[in-house]
């Protein structure tokens, strides 16, 4: 087994071994930004690293199921992935919003329930909130369509910039029942209801998988991580992998030091994914 594939934990190292005996049971599932494809200063010019869809495509036909789960909109995913129409991929499932959203590559037509009033509601106020919180020169805001994420990585002290408007983004999200996905560098104003961990926990008993490993590298990948611990304690081998930036923040502490296995950025997880799909 190539260095790679070697995770840190006792429970890593079931749930490796479980996957590598029967893989047409395991399931893979990603997070998208900073997972698969690098985080960049504009979203819209985020995508996959091909070394790692070039990977998945090698493993997706051996396992019983690959999901991406993500915030972004599932056909934003699906476009900047470049996972439509991939040869090995037919089988692909990209859950977006988390998990409010559906895109399936034997089916490809996003499905998802109309977004509440609430965020047609901070659509329209967010603006002025912003001006009136002196937000930094640099601050901009995403319309995800189901929901809407002010990012500030473009400020010259992005950390601080998120401290500033922290507290009236989370008053205006209660204002109209929305909640705030903390990430970096990002706050994301969305409706409740929905999580990874759920989204995963779903596509887990829908695909009847005996084995799951999921990667990520942010807050919102918490749910999911929660999600294979909860699975482990039933008895169910799983995997966590942590997408590392390379230069981290505290606030992902949680998911480093709950991870089985550690790579840097998309490059490292394509590495990673090539050596699993050696492996089997």
């Amino acid at each position: 087994m190539s260095l790679p594939l070697l995770p840190e934990t006792e429970a890593g190292r079931a749930g490796l071994a479980a996957l590598l005996a029967d893989p047409a049971r395991a399931v893979l599932a990603f997070d998208f930004d900073g997972t698969l494809a690098p985080i960049v200063t504009d979203p819209q010019d985020a995508r996959a690293d091909p070394e790692a869809v070039h990977a998945l495509a090698r493993l997706a036909p051996r396992l019983a199921g690959v999901a991406v789960i993500t915030g972004r909109p599932a056909a934003d995913a699906v476009r900047y992935g470049g996972f439509e129409s991939v040869a090995g991929l037919e089988g692909l499932t990209v859950l977006g919003a988390y998990g409010a959203e559906r895109w399936d590559a034997a089916d490809p037509v996003v499905r998802a329930p109309e977004p509440p009033a609430g965020v047609a509601a901070v659509r329209a106020e967010l603006p002025a909130v912003l001006a009136e919180s002196g937000a930094p020169e640099g601050t901009w805001t995403e319309d995800k369509g189901r929901a809407l994420a002010v990012h500030t990585r473009r400020v010259i002290s992005p950390e601080a910039a998120l401290d500033r408007l922290r507290t009236p983004l989370y008053a205006l999200a209660e204002r109209h029942g929305l909640m705030v996905e903390p990430g970096r560098m990002v706050l994301e104003l969305r409706p409740p209801g929905a999580d990874k961990g759920a989204a995963l926990a779903d596509y887990i008993r829908e695909r009847a998988a005996a084995t799951v490993a999921y990667a990520g590298d942010d807050l919102g990948d918490l749910p999911a991580y929660a999600t294979v611990a909860a699975l482990r304690r039933e008895g169910v081998p799983g995997l966590l992998v942590y997408s590392a930036p390379e230069t981290a923040t505290e606030s992902v502490e949680q998911l480093r030091t709950a991870a089985d296995v550690r790579v840097t950025g998309p490059a490292g997880l394509a590495a990673w994914l090539r050596a699993l799909a050696d492996a089997l």
